[in-house]
């Protein structure tokens, strides 16, 4: 092979783990030894590499996310990915909503695809942090959008910080619609501090909680613990989840709904009819 095809393939390889951390907020690096199936010896030079270019902070036992300009804004790759499941899990959550219902909408790139669905549900109160929420419901007449202040950061295209949080106290609402980035046993997980603080706060003024994650979030974990799924009163996700995991959290009492795949052209989805589960489980909606 020549220096320079291997050259390319290393770039090629790095770039992947790059995105790899950019999507799940950090990595371990036996994580990255599994899911690449290269040497731990390789994945620490990769690791070693980027943050050597400022792309990623190393960490106990691996890496997380840098805020770097040259880092692909996260909130864009984040909307890239998953689109269909993410497209499915909004479908799903949107059924859950009544006319005249409060919500508060979160930063995540699948509550924003909740949007889709609000102008037809009759009137709501939508409050939220995302710039890029606000954006696509300030046009719609049977929303009244209610923006929360704080410190803007480009890579959620969101407010945080004290002065969102404040704000989000001085509230009362009817359902949170929040997601996470990664899914560890029966925890949630975000890499960021600040943004945890906002969506702990959103969920403490609230009646219902629902967690919005599809299936490539589980089985993986980012830095900061969010909160345990026992926390939400649904959990709802895509239908490539595997049947383990689903037999995991039903085990454990979470109430879990599934989004199935798009059924046709329009990418419209249909929840089946509800099945008791056995005893001692959950209610699964597939």
């Amino acid at each position: 092979m020549s220096e320079r095809a291997e050259t390319g393939i290393v770039a090629a390889r790095r770039r992947a783990i790059l995105d790899f951390v950019v999507e799940h907020g950090s990595a371990q690096a036996e994580e990255l030894v599994r899911h690449f199936s290269i040497s731990r010896m390789t994945v620490h030079r990769d690791l070693g590499a980027l943050a050597s270019d400022n792309l990623v902070r190393r960490v106990h036992g691996g890496v997380t996310t840098l805020s770097d300009p040259r880092v692909e804004a996260s909130v864009l790759h984040r909307a890239r990915r998953g689109t269909g499941a993410k497209r499915a899990i909004a479908a799903a959550a949107a059924r859950l909503i009544a006319p005249g219902e409060i919500l508060v909408l979160d930063d995540s790139t699948t509550t924003s695809l909740l949007c889709d669905h609000l102008g037809r549900l009759g009137d709501l109160t939508v409050i939220t942090n995302s710039l890029g929420v606000a954006g696509r419901l300030s046009g719609m007449k049977t929303v009244t959008l209610i923006g929360l202040g704080g410190q803007y950061e480009p890579r959620f295209d969101a407010f945080f910080g004290t002065q969102c949080e404040q704000a989000i106290s001085r509230l009362r609402a009817n359902t949170l619609f929040v997601s996470a980035s990664a899914i560890h046993g029966t925890t949630a997980f975000h890499q960021e501090q600040a943004v945890i603080r906002a969506k702990l706060a959103m969920m403490e003024i609230v009646e219902r909680r629902v967690l919005l994650a599809d299936s490539s979030k589980f089985d993986h974990s980012a830095l900061n613990l969010l909160a345990p799924l026992s926390a939400f009163d649904v959990v709802i996700t895509d239908d490539a989840l595997p049947q383990p995991i689903r037999d995991r959290l039903l085990d454990a009492g979470i109430v879990l709904r599934i989004a199935p795949s798009p059924a046709g052209p329009d990418g419209s989805t249909s929840l089946e009819t509800a099945h008791d589960a056995p005893e001692g489980h959950s209610r699964c909606v597939l």
